[in-house]
């Protein structure tokens, strides 16, 4: 997994409370099993102005020009600012997959589904949770900027423009995993020595276990 460390991009304000993971990736696409290949798909029922399935090649689809993600310069944002109960729903770690894969390594917003909060940590996409009247501030700072960009820094824990900072508070565990570009199964095989030594031991002392 890519490690996080510091990210400046451009932010893509999406002015909504209660986006489920439905919304960010509809069910259609839950076929597919591999991480990458999401892109094109992610928002797909506000993308298109046609409906869309795997087999529909995207190039057969019109995109509606009024959407956020299709129109420039957010068509490149990596930075998603949102409101509150983003990602909330189903469990589909596919909804994560498709923002990773647009290009999207952070999304800001005032609280998050907690299966997608703990999805998010695990592929390398940053959520950030702050206060309503910040992220007031921020959809105001965005509005009255042509392509506002932000620097999000994880291991001073501030996101910053150019002319305030602001800072965010994150649990020290997830911190560092993403710090060190470790899920829960790499953090765990860190490991891997004591966990071996402690298996080497017990089929020593209880060898009826192991037979």
């Amino acid at each position: 997994m890519e490690a996080f460390k510091t990210h400046t991009g451009l932010v893509a304000p999406f002015d909504r409370s209660n986006v489920d993971t439905d919304a960010i990736l509809p069910k259609q696409y839950l076929k597919m099993l591999e991480k990458t290949g999401f892109a094109d798909f992610l928002f797909d029922d506000e993308r298109y102005l046609d409906p869309g399935d795997v087999e529909t090649p995207v190039s057969d689809r019109r995109p509606d020009p009024g959407f956020i993600l299709n129109r420039a310069p957010y068509d490149r944002a990596s930075i998603l600012l949102a409101r509150a109960n983003f990602g909330c729903g189903s469990s589909r770690e596919h909804a994560v997959w498709a923002l990773k894969d647009f290009g999207v390594r952070v999304v800001i917003a005032s609280s998050f589904g907690d299966i997608f909060f703990n999805n998010c940590f695990n592929n390398g996409l940053l959520p950030v949770i702050l206060d309503e009247s910040t992220i007031d501030e921020l959809f105001e700072l965005a509005s009255d900027t042509d392509g506002l960009e932000l620097t999000v820094d994880l291991e001073q824990c501030e996101i910053r423009s150019p002319k305030k900072t602001w800072h965010f508070v994150i649990e020290s565990g997830r911190r560092e995993n993403l710090l060190s570009g470790l899920d829960e199964i790499g953090r765990t095989l860190t490991f891997s020595e004591s966990i071996q030594a402690y298996e080497a031991k017990r089929r020593t002392q209880e060898p009826w276990l192991f037979e």
